[in-house]
């Protein structure tokens, strides 16, 4: 039979000297190197597919004698320990002397890090075998991104100590991010949660290794505590009436001429942008409108207001005016260091010539939007129904090419 004739005999080739490996830690990295494959092309609930995966190799494997086969059974059991069968999984004759160290660690530390803006946590646990034969004290690092809601990316590394002391010198050194120790139960919740809706994403993000190390990532952050004390409950956010009367008032918005605005049409243009804002911030995870970023304004400028807004000239005048009081404004209610405040506006200012050429293309722009933006374009106001249907009816033709 070909290694590669059933999805089972390649894991068996390709797992073909695991019990030749130094300790325990080698064996688990291959282990979940393997089944990335499987998580990475599956179509649906890949933590589930993953998980039937286990179960049927386990499954068609039980009468392998061989001490890889009994080896890598034995790998995949400790990975998946809810896979079926896993339980049942026993020992080999030939297994090497570090089985008995799979799975078998401990939390050494917990710790998160990320930027001020509050784009991304990076969660850091580092583990420890039970004995030696195991292995070396090991990270785990989960980044979880907040503007998508997802665990964008899982790490392992075998140096805790120096993967550690390489994130304590980064922060320092950067004003823009923060590290701190972090609560077991908390990184254990924060990283399943948005790790949940990473393994439902038809596509998974292109970098990182996600796919790979997921499955031994999962395993060691379960050994964690499970949360056990509710989040501390935050102040509401203030109305989006409140936020743009406040925004509006602000020194902000006069450093950049918003209060001089007088003209009906600027006004409504002005009133316009800002509730933009306030409606691109309400799609965000959280839906914090204060938590503005470099990146939530590329977010915003350059693909979401092309796809959810139609903008006249007006409009597309007033916007970057808005935009960069706003940074201004968000960055100084939530007491960001003045580094930050300056980093956003220069990132902003780069932004607009292409936000320009986007608005002047039309090429983000979605179906419906371009719809909206023809018919005011040819006179007739979207909120006229009748004159709607009068429109659709005199150009059906054209909708049906």
């Amino acid at each position: 039979m070909s290694p590669s004739s059933t999805p089972f005999e390649a894991v068996l080739h390709a797992a073909r000297d695991v019990a030749k490996l130094d300790c325990a830690l080698d064996a688990e990295m291959l282990g979940t190197a393997l089944l990335g494959s499987v998580y990475s092309i599956a179509e649906a609930d890949r933590a589930a597919a993953v998980r039937d995966f286990v179960g049927e190799f386990l499954s068609a494997t039980t009468r392998r004698r061989t001490a890889a086969a009994t080896t890598i059974r034995e790998v995949f059991a400790a990975l998946v320990p809810d896979a079926a069968g896993a339980a049942e999984v026993r020992r080999g004759a030939q297994a090497p002397s570090w089985a008995a160290e799979l799975g078998r660690v401990r939390p050494t530390g917990c710790y998160a890090y990320g930027d001020v803006y509050g784009d991304q946590t990076s969660y850091l646990v580092t583990f420890a075998y039970e004995n030696e034969d195991g292995g070396p004290e090991h990270a785990v690092v989960a980044l979880v991104d907040h503007n998508i809601g997802i665990t964008k990316d899982v790490f392992v590394g075998s140096s805790a100590e120096r993967i550690l002391q390489q994130v304590r010198e980064m922060c320092a050194e950067d004003e823009l991010t923060w590290f701190r120790e972090e609560d077991p139960g908390r990184v254990r919740d924060e990283v399943d949660r948005h790790l949940a809706i990473t393994d439902g994403l038809g596509a998974l993000p292109a970098d990182g290794s996600l796919a790979t190390d997921r499955a031994l990532a999962a395993a060691r952050l379960a050994l964690l505590p499970s949360a056990s004390t509710p989040p501390l409950a935050e102040p509401p956010h203030p109305s989006h009436t409140e936020l743009a009367r406040d925004f509006l008032a602000g020194p902000e918005a006069a450093e950049f001429g918003l209060d001089k605005v007088s003209a009906d049409d600027e006004l409504a243009s002005l009133h316009f942008c800002v509730s933009l804002l306030l409606d691109h911030a309400a799609t965000l995870p959280g839906a914090d409108p204060l938590r503005w970023s470099p990146a939530v304004a590329g977010l915003f400028l350059l693909d979401w207001v092309h796809r959810r807004a139609v903008l006249d000239m007006d409009d597309a005048a007033m916007l970057p005016k808005v935009t960069r009081a706003w940074s201004a404004y968000s960055t100084r209610r939530r007491g960001l260091p003045e580094a930050a405040t300056i980093q956003t506006d220069e990132l902003v200012e780069e932004m607009i010539p292409e936000f320009a050429r986007l608005y002047a293309t039309g090429e983000r722009r979605s179906p419906a939007t371009a719809a909206v933006a023809q018919l005011i374009s040819e006179g007739v106001d979207p909120d006229d129904h009748e004159a709607i249907d009068a429109w659709l009816d005199a150009n059906r033709h054209r909708l049906d090419e």
